[in-house]
């Protein structure tokens, strides 16, 4: 089974791309991904909103091949798979990636990716011995202070490490909670803003 990309926006002449994306914890039996779970809902309201903000990238939601963190075949490699049709479809287009709790950390370790400027983590889900090298690209990272499944501490400590080597925005979410569903527009409007600066050039 492959992953599977749908279209949220598709400009005749795109000058940049973005792939939404979703969450998910892991099921027994490493199910597939059904484009109705609830972690792949909640990102439709986010590529909408990046797809109105930056109407000249064509934007899509990636639809993982398995549920969860499947260590036969990761997210990331479900990204990797997606950056490749992208370029088939496009060319060489830079490319931003958004991401909910494990596609966050995907989002992350997938970042490096010669084509991705820019990364956007929301509410991560994230190991401490993670590690990404994500020189020259922008990082913004949007979590909820009272997010009870991916814990905030862990995705700040990555978030300092990367701040090292990369130009990285940590912010908080009061009263954020894991399914971005109290704040969400919050959540919406600042990983469409991000996307926008930093796929026309600006830096804000």
């Amino acid at each position: 089974m492959q992953p599977r990309l749908i279209s949220v926006r598709e400009p005749d002449r795109p000058t940049a791309a973005v792939l939404v994306l979703h969450g998910g914890g892991s099921r027994p039996g490493s199910p597939m991904v059904s484009p109705t779970q609830l972690s792949v809902l909640r990102m439709k309201p986010v590529a909408r909103r990046v797809a109105r903000r930056v109407p000249a990238a064509a934007t899509y939601r990636l639809l993982n091949t398995h549920r969860g963190w499947d260590p036969s075949r990761t997210p990331v490699e479900d990204v990797r798979w997606a950056l490749g049709q992208l370029r088939e479809r496009w060319g060489d287009l830079p490319v931003a990636l958004v991401g909910h709790s494990l596609g966050g950390r995907a989002a992350l370790l997938a970042g490096s990716a010669p084509e991705v400027r820019c990364v956007v983590a929301l509410n991560p889900w994230v190991l401490a011995e993670d590690r990404t090298d994500l020189r020259g690209r922008r990082v913004l990272v949007v979590h909820g202070d009272e997010d009870r499944i991916a814990p905030l501490a862990r995705a700040r400590a990555l978030a300092d490490r990367i701040a090292r080597t990369t130009d990285v925005s940590f912010e908080v979410v009061e009263g954020g909670k894991h399914a971005m569903l109290r704040h969400g527009r919050r959540f919406e409007q600042r990983a469409a803003e991000f996307v926008a600066d930093c796929l026309s050039g600006r830096h804000g």
